[in-house]
């Protein structure tokens, strides 16, 4: 893998750059449309290409180890050859799986032993298994396997989970120099920064993670509750310690607005269900703000999604009918909404790519920011 970048701001710490897989480029910042087993919910790929026109597409580890299973991937030559997806795709590690099934797991230095969700059976997580799992999967890009911490956290949890989190890293990146990816093209590990919402912890994780010195970095364990000012906090000091001509990754993040403050403290990479759950319930990103289709005020708009910026779905798409097929609940409703947001999303970080380059991004964002979270 390797990363350019192409341009900073002069008013923030956003920069635009590139990242080269061997399934493509990936101009960022980006934002990466959630695959969580194998499929971004109720759009097509070609949707996904065309349209939306996704560069990179993420899955989920602890789902597709257990469907559609490891024999059958390796069969169908990796994630790439199963899906049809022939552009760059990234792998979360199953680490927040750890922290999101706190109830079907025990948890050890050595590893995790979970209960699947599907029917119960009990599997065994080590950062040497999930490396092996990775590879079968065959993403472009993997993630190291860690704890993410809930919010709120005591002080002594956050600190033992992250001397977890390195170890489990160390052995991570063992496994992964030792093994070779299996269908022909490169695979690139990227380490976790963790610590919860401690400043201490925080640094000593970057810190930690930049001297590995693998080929780009991730920060985990936030978005999972705590305010939104310290998660800005955060990341802005992660950023400043994690090395600058690596791309960095802010995982699970989140709102409109979430995305433009990251990008403004240096982060290039985002992900989040929020675009693809929220539309499956009715509630639509715009450019002017947000809109719940479900509200009646919409039941007799013929105006299509988003007039001021209406390049995310077919035009002929009203409010109107859009609402009309979310209250019958059909599919269909759901396609066009998920199919949106995703465009709004793609459309957004795009827009900020642009800005970056030309020089005016933080103008843009001061501009913009309030709308995205106004409610219509």
């Amino acid at each position: 893998m390797k990363f350019d970048i192409v341009n900073k701001d002069k008013e923030s710490k956003a920069r635009a750059g590139k990242i080269l897989t061997d399934h493509g480029e990936i101009e960022t910042p980006i934002f990466m449309p959630v695959g969580t087993a194998g499929t971004v919910k109720a759009v097509h790929q070609r949707e996904l290409m065309n349209d939306i026109q996704a560069q990179i597409i993420l899955g989920n580890t602890y789902h597709l180890y257990l469907r559609p299973g490891l024999e059958t991937l390796e069969m169908a030559g990796g994630i790439h050859g199963f899906n049809g997806w022939n552009k760059p795709v990234l792998t979360d590690s199953g680490g927040y799986q750890v922290y999101s099934l706190a109830d079907k797991r025990k948890m050890s230095v050595d590893g995790v032993v979970f209960q699947s969700h599907i029917d119960g059976s009990r599997h065994n997580f080590t950062p040497e298994r999930v490396m092996d799992i990775q590879r079968i999967i065959g993403a472009d890009i993997i993630m190291a396997f860690d704890e993410c911490t809930p919010f709120p956290c005591e002080y002594n949890y956050a600190s033992k989970s992250l001397d977890i989190t390195h170890q489990w890293l160390q052995r991570c990146c063992t496994r992964f120099d030792e093994t070779d990816p299996k269908y022909g093209h490169s695979q690139t590990l990227f380490p976790i920064v963790q610590g919860s919402v401690y400043k201490d912890l925080r640094i000593k994780s970057a810190e930690f993670i930049a001297s590995m010195n693998r080929e780009g970095n991730a920060i985990g364990g936030l978005s999972v509750g705590e305010p939104a000012e310290i998660m800005y906090e955060m990341t802005e000091l992660v950023c400043d310690i994690l090395p600058a001509d690596k791309p960095r990754y802010l995982m699970g993040v989140g709102t409109p607005a979430n995305i433009l403050e990251g990008i403004a403290a240096g982060v290039d990479m985002f992900d989040c269900v929020m675009p693809t759950r929220n539309a499956r319930n009715g509630m639509l990103f715009t450019s002017e703000g947000i809109i719940n289709i479900k509200n009646e005020r919409w039941k007799n708009d013929f105006s299509a999604i988003d007039p001021a910026n209406n390049t995310f779905v077919d035009s002929s798409y009203t409010k109107a009918y859009l609402r009309h097929l979310v209250v019958a609940n059909e599919i269909l409703g759901a396609m066009i909404a998920s199919v949106h947001n995703l465009g709004f999303y793609l459309w957004l970080v795009k827009e900020a790519r642009k800005r970056i380059i030309d020089g005016t991004f933080s103008s843009w964002k001061k501009e913009i920011l309030p709308k995205l979270s106004n409610r219509l």
